[in-house]
């Protein structure tokens, strides 16, 4: 009887002990970003931006901040499959990058934010990623080179419940 007692009292203090030790710090959606480019604008994934196979840097621009090949990422509108001009001009940016390099394969990743049934949002991904492959197509990218695929709300960047978080997880990742 004795020794229960004193159980009960140790396992509250070593559990205190490593709540204690962990960390509440988040990860904000810039540090994210942050983290998965490394120098020149080569993703963490070993997935270039604007450069070639070789490595050699593509354009007078490439590796800038106004660089649109080092942009990856497009955001849409709530609801919305619809491009932004600004979306517009990143994929022709990368449309162009793709027909110089005729080898290249591109997949399109889908996203949506939680707002909506696990479905809904399938298919809302689907459809934004397949509207920047139409348009990919459409600037001559060879159909055979480009993968739609949809994560709908499953890969969240930024996981918060309010209009911010939303906005950076409606998106398409243009990978290559």
């Amino acid at each position: 009887m004795m020794r229960k007692l004193l159980v009960w009292p140790l396992v509250a203090l070593i559990t205190l002990g490593l709540a204690g030790c962990a960390s509440d710090k988040k990860q904000t959606t810039a540090e994210i970003e942050d983290a998965s480019v490394g120098a020149g604008g080569v993703s963490a994934s070993g997935l270039g931006s604007g450069s070639d196979a070789s490595g050699q840097v593509i354009g007078s621009q490439a590796g800038t901040v106004d660089d649109p090949l080092s942009r990856r990422v497009i955001y849409f509108e709530y609801d919305s499959s619809v491009l932004t001009d600004e979306g517009r001009f990143i994929v022709e940016a990368h449309a162009a990058y793709l027909a110089n390099n005729p080898g290249m394969a591109v997949v399109l990743e889908g996203h949506a934010d939680e707002r909506g049934t696990r479905e809904y949002n399938l298919a809302l991904g689907e459809s934004r990623g397949a509207v920047i492959g139409e348009l990919f197509q459409g600037l001559g990218i060879d159909p055979s080179a480009i993968r739609v695929v949809s994560y709908g709300e499953e890969r969240s960047v930024a996981l918060g419940h309010d209009e911010n978080a939303w906005a950076m997880n409606r998106r398409v990742e243009i990978l290559y």
